[in-house]
């Protein structure tokens, strides 16, 4: 499986370019790592961190958490669990998601270091 840790800039300009500025939702699939390298503590224990750090963005984005979950069975696809984690947030507006990410002090690094591979799917209701 290949690796994804970071919007890339096509990615990131393509999402800009989206015309909708209605409700959607992020999905995020999350890969953690068995461990951090700097200070010891386990993927799992520094997304905590993360998303400790970020709930102060997150309230100010006026966006919510929809379903924060692990993936117990999969009924349909692989045997083997891919995703430790399954985060879903709701944004009102593509803007707010954008200033949240792109705010000089957002605690990125947090979630980069806390996982091994991830997902960031944009969805919308129909």
């Amino acid at each position: 499986m290949d690796q994804y840790l970071d919007l890339s800039q096509a990615q990131f300009k393509a999402f800009v370019e989206l015309p909708a500025q209605q409700p959607f939702q992020m999905l995020n699939l999350l890969k953690f790592k068995k461990q951090v390298e700097e200070g010891g503590i386990s993927g799992a224990e520094q997304y905590q961190q993360y998303m400790k750090a970020v709930q102060p963005y997150i309230q100010k984005a006026n966006a919510k958490v929809v379903f924060y979950g692990q993936p117990v069975f999969n009924l349909i696809g692989p045997t083997k669990l891919e995703w430790d984690k399954i985060l879903i947030v709701e944004y009102a507006t593509k803007n707010d998601f954008i200033q949240m990410i792109t705010t000089p002090d957002y605690p990125a690094e947090l979630r980069k270091k806390a996982l091994a591979n991830s997902r960031l799917i944009v969805c919308k209701n129909f």
